[in-house]
């Protein structure tokens, strides 16, 4: 059977219960076996109830998938599943990731150099000042600025990124046809076309309070880095933060005034050896990109790491997709995704639909 079904028919059913996947798979053999496994064995392993193996099966039975997915197509909602060369090889790596994705608008921003701005739904003047500046300069530098449409700092980060005219990627805890909350109706829209909107929830589902910090972890897993403006200690901001150090991302925080509660997420954050931020110079630091346009060396007059050198070599005019680079350079997938994001923001190659690059005309 399709192994694109199969996960669409999991996210249909098990929607944000990707850990307990993941959990069974090493009793199963592999994933797609687990996938492909009968009732029994799926009720066995307690991946399911034995109410939800039937309706597992039933809905793998019939024609109601390619009936969802034509209506689906008619609301531009589309399902990538783990195995597509279009799934974010970052979040493909983190623990539990999801075994597909709904999204709406560019999926090629998924797999591009991103930083999350993640904060309080409470925030004061001074966060949405912070927050909206730095998904600004975050997006004139290049770099695709990710959040959850939240009231108040993710808000904010979106809405600076896109006066930026850059990119910005919305993961959401509902489907993608449920705008929430309601007063970003306009926002909703402006991210569907000007850049992506993201869920592991299918279409139609409601938001819940467990979605929440469910779809952090793919916020998170999204990036390199997370950036918290102002949070509650105890928030979703800070959960996206430690999700983030689970993965192995970089966390940074915006300090505050010692008075306000909505420092205290930030500054314990610091306290524990975070980066701070005061502008965006200082998240470009921490992430390597302040050498992108110094030094005398490397084509153009701009400082290339060796690896850098060696994989442009291996570019030319012709568009060249990244497993073979990957193939050719003898570097995994992951890390040639990263080289290609520098070698992007120097100017050096452009991307082409299809994870393809080429030299960029100068």
């Amino acid at each position: 059977m399709e192994l694109s079904r199969l996960c669409l028919a999991w996210q249909l059913l098990m929607a944000g219960q990707a850990r307990r996947f993941w959990d069974c798979v090493p009793l199963a053999g592999d994933w797609p076996e687990l996938l492909r496994a009968r009732e029994e064995k799926l009720v066995a392993l307690k991946l399911m109830s034995a109410r939800q193996a039937r309706d597992w099966t039933g809905l793998l039975s019939g024609s109601l998938l390619e009936e969802k997915i034509r209506r689906w197509q008619q609301q531009k909602i589309f399902f990538i599943n783990y195995s597509h060369q279009q799934f974010p090889e970052l979040l493909r790596n983190i623990a539990d990731p999801p075994l597909g994705l709904f999204y709406s608008g560019d999926v090629e921003l998924l797999g591009q150099q991103a930083v999350a701005v993640v904060g309080s739904r409470r925030a004061t003047a001074y966060g949405l000042y912070m927050a909206e500046k730095l998904g600004r300069e975050l997006a004139r530098a290049g770099i695709t600025v990710v959040s959850g449409l939240a009231r108040g700092i993710d808000t904010a980060a979106h809405r600076g990124a896109l006066a930026g005219g850059g990119r910005t990627v919305a993961v959401l805890g509902c489907g993608l046809d449920v705008v929430y909350p309601r007063e970003n109706q306009k926002l909703f829209a402006d991210i569907a076309a000007c850049g992506a909107l993201v869920s592991e929830f299918p279409p139609g589902t409601p938001p819940q309070p467990w979605h929440f910090p469910v779809r952090n972890r793919i916020i998170s897993g999204l990036c390199r880095a997370v950036v918290v403006v102002e949070a509650g200690e105890k928030s979703g901001a800070m959960i996206t933060a430690y999700l983030a150090l689970e993965q192995g991302r970089d966390v940074m925080a915006v300090p505050g005034p010692a008075t306000s509660k909505m420092s205290r997420g930030p500054h314990r954050l610091l306290r524990q050896g975070a980066r701070l931020v005061e502008d965006v110079g200082d998240i470009l630091e921490e992430l390597g990109l302040t050498r992108l346009f110094t030094g005398a060396g490397g084509a153009g007059g701009v400082s290339l790491e060796p690896a850098e050198e060696a994989l442009l070599a291996l570019i030319s005019w012709e568009p060249v997709d990244v497993d073979t680079l990957s193939v050719k350079s003898g570097l995994p997938i992951n890390q040639v995704l990263t080289i290609l994001s520098f070698l992007e923001l120097k100017g050096l190659v452009r991307q082409l639909p299809g994870h393809r690059f080429c030299l960029r005309q100068i």
